[in-house]
């Protein structure tokens, strides 16, 4: 059976690849076609990775900055759909897609079209203080872009700058909503006015926001108290007492552990309200919950359904916001625009943030919490309307090519593809899981995880990790079913020949 999935992954890219081996580019730039064929057949690998040009530009950057986290320099005028050029001529098949950031591939026809328009040029070339001075159209443009796929519920928003700073504001936010809800009729006091000047309680209240271990919002000061993926993101720096609940570790295969499971998601449901209660009784109120909908730095952690489901409700049931960060899940690489839909609830939450593949930051928020004055959530940017542009755009591409539907077939078949290597590979393979493209496995640890992305990337595939061991798969939503056969068969090669 292993070997007949082998050989349909390699028939199958080679029919839809035939050629697959030939070191020559096709680039067909043609923007009225359905399917994504503007880009390369398959990877071309001329050096290692970083090569020799790379790592000079490594050495010339971190002369003025640490630049020990960067991979390889890119050529991404070179670039194609799901194909990421280094600047040493490798041409890679990009399963990272710059941390789960690029909707529709690189240098996608559409959107080289709008900029090209001339009508488009003022909105890139003059970048408004959109709090103060927002271009005409921009109302407009938000309920072409933004506003045509906001989740359930929420008929507010705000843009922001990337993931950290919409969370951090949204987490204002949620203080905010919570203090008038105490506050009531009454007015806004001297004292608190006069307390707040000097970061004093009753103008600070002492509130906090649970998050769970593992998760990751953002690495601003008010964002890292919630973060809870690697040491190095927080160490050194300051932070809140804010309560941390324990994320559900489930047991793959999920059907051969259903008790344990749920017992599992009831433990750490019953520690939220525990430290919910508890942190009342420190006055130190909870007025906001955040948690993602799989906790992607953190490692790809899954829970069910119904466990959302009932977080929600205890939240609801405390009196506490209910933010759900969509910042790497949303955009529809798991199938469903949000992956929040996948939890089939009419009042799903009170405020979802974004970023990333939605192209500008953000978050979306009932009209209960919608700030009472002006400035109290503010920045000179508030994001940039030239990416609400190119996202209405990304918008009509999606729904053109039905790509939500592609990410449910080429994730079942990288979804299968996995569960085929945990089978012959399970020294090296484990804990396959995902939701649409939206896929991870655990290596044995850290130290095969890394040797495994790295020969990946010498062999013309970007991958990346998540967690203290995983591999995280991340394409773009033009990575269609004979890119994961490619994948798969270019990895398999290297699982086989792993040492």
């Amino acid at each position: 059976m292993a070997s007949m999935l082998l050989s349909r992954h390699v028939s199958q890219a080679m029919q839809q690849n035939s050629r697959l081996l030939v070191p020559c580019i096709s680039v067909r730039l043609q923007p009225n076609k359905k399917n994504v064929d503007f880009e390369f057949e398959a990877p071309l690998m001329k050096t290692e990775v970083p090569g020799p040009r790379s790592r000079e530009l490594i050495k010339q950057l971190n002369g003025i900055q640490n630049a020990d986290a960067v991979h390889f320099f890119c050529n991404y005028e070179e670039s194609r759909g799901n194909y990421l050029v280094d600047v040493d001529g490798n041409r890679m098949l990009d399963l990272y897609s710059q941390i789960s950031s690029i909707p529709i591939g690189y240098n996608h026809p559409a959107l080289i079209k709008i900029l090209q328009q001339p009508q488009n040029l003022s909105t890139f070339i003059n970048r408004p203080a959109l709090g103060i001075l927002p271009p005409e159209n921009f109302t407009e443009k938000l309920e072409q872009s933004l506003l045509s796929v906001g989740p359930k519920g929420m008929s507010q928003i705000m843009t922001m700058s990337c993931g950290s700073c919409s969370n951090e504001n949204a987490f204002k936010l949620i203080f905010m909503w919570y203090r008038n809800k105490e506050r009531g009729n009454s007015r806004i006091t001297k004292e608190e006015l006069e307390s707040c000047m000097v970061n004093q309680f009753p103008g600070c209240p002492d509130y906090s926001i649970l998050s769970f271990m593992g998760g990751f919002h953002g690495r601003t000061m008010g964002c890292l108290a919630t973060t809870h993926s690697k040491a190095i993101h927080k160490l050194d720096i300051p932070s809140f007492d804010w309560p941390i609940a324990p994320f559900p570790r489930l047991k793959y295969p999920l059907e051969n552990f259903v008790r344990e499971n749920q017992d599992e998601e009831a433990r750490c449901l019953e520690e939220v309200e525990d430290l919910i209660v508890k942190y009342r009784k420190k006055k130190k109120t909870v007025a906001g919950i955040v948690v993602e909908p799989i906790q992607s730095e953190g490692g790809d952690n899954h829970a069910s359904d119904d466990f959302f489901r009932k977080l929600r409700t205890i939240a609801r049931k405390h009196g506490c916001a209910f933010l759900v960060d969509e910042v790497q899940t949303g955009g529809g690489a798991t199938g469903k625009f949000w992956a929040h839909e996948h939890w089939g609830m009419d009042d799903p939450a009170d405020v979802v943030s974004f970023s990333k593949k939605m192209m500008t930051g953000g978050f979306y928020h009932k009209e209960e919490l919608r700030p009472d004055a002006p400035y109290r959530i503010f920045n000179t940017w508030l994001g940039d309307p030239s990416k609400t542009l190119l996202l209405a755009e990304v918008l009509n591409v999606i729904k053109r090519e039905d790509l939500l539907s592609n990410a449910v077939q080429a994730g079942k078949v990288l979804l299968d593809g996995l569960l085929d290597f945990q089978s012959r590979y399970p020294h090296l393979v484990s804990r396959a899981r995902g939701r649409g493209t939206f896929c991870s496995f655990d290596t044995p640890n850290d130290a095969a995880r890394t040797k495994l992305i790295a020969t990946a990337r010498n062999k013309g595939v970007v991958l990346g990790g998540s967690g203290d061991r995983s591999i995280r798969f991340r394409p773009t939503l033009v990575f269609k079913e004979h890119h994961a056969h490619l994948f798969l068969n270019i990895f398999n090669d290297i699982l086989a020949d792993f040492k």
